[in-house]
């Protein structure tokens, strides 16, 4: 059973149909208690880091969600404001608390000039650095689909999996063990989206 989580600040519906056509038997819950019977966690999510983690915090998902990864070695795979969400603190709508399982904090990105749009919005490449199981038959330069004004600076380079030149250049995916994060969104990505969905549902 794949575990969506539901906090009211995303659209899960999309990522449910993404991970029905990739073989997985999704489940869409408010109750973070379901994270017991998960074989794998999705956090989707969209909007403020602030709001999202009150709400995570306020309704238990934080400890229910650290408690199956760290103690249990569910994969999780953090969405776009759900990878800054993996991050230790949030800067948008004011400083708050992540779920602390990437270190490192999540900050608005920095045009170098005005020509440079923020939010970032559309299709970027994805710079492979590392060698990990999202990457399987996936080449390097992938195009994927990006919409957000934040982003997740790691505090330690071994979390940086992958990297896309907006704005200098911002990490666009995270790992660390079975925690995995992505800043764009697979489920909106075409069929290089649902192979690293399809990626993902076998990590072991």
């Amino acid at each position: 059973m794949i575990l969506i989580v539901d906090h009211g600040l995303c659209n899960v519906d999309s990522v449910a149909r993404a991970i029905e056509e990739c073989g997985g038997s999704p489940l869409i819950s408010e109750d973070p208690a379901e994270c017991a019977r998960a074989e794998r966690i999705i956090l989707p999510g969209v909007g403020s880091f602030h709001e999202a983690s009150g709400i995570l915090h306020e309704k238990g998902w934080v400890s229910a969600i650290r408690r199956e990864v760290l103690e249990y070695g569910i994969p999780l795979l953090g969405i776009c404001l759900g990878m800054q969400l993996l991050a230790s603190t949030g800067t948008e709508g004011g400083d708050a608390p992540g779920l602390d399982l990437i270190p490192g904090s999540v900050v608005r990105l920095e045009p170098p000039d005005k020509t440079v749009r923020i939010p970032h919005v559309g299709w970027n490449e994805v710079h492979q650095n590392q060698s990990s199981p999202l990457f399987a038959d996936i080449p390097d330069k992938k195009d994927f689909y990006f919409t957000h004004s934040y982003h997740l600076v790691p505090t330690r380079e071994e979390h940086v999996l992958a990297t896309t030149p907006y704005c200098g250049s911002f990490v666009s995916i995270v790992g660390s063990g079975k925690v995995f994060g992505t800043q764009f969104h697979p489920e909106k990505s075409l069929g290089g989206g649902l192979r690293m969905l399809k990626n993902f549902l076998a990590v072991c």
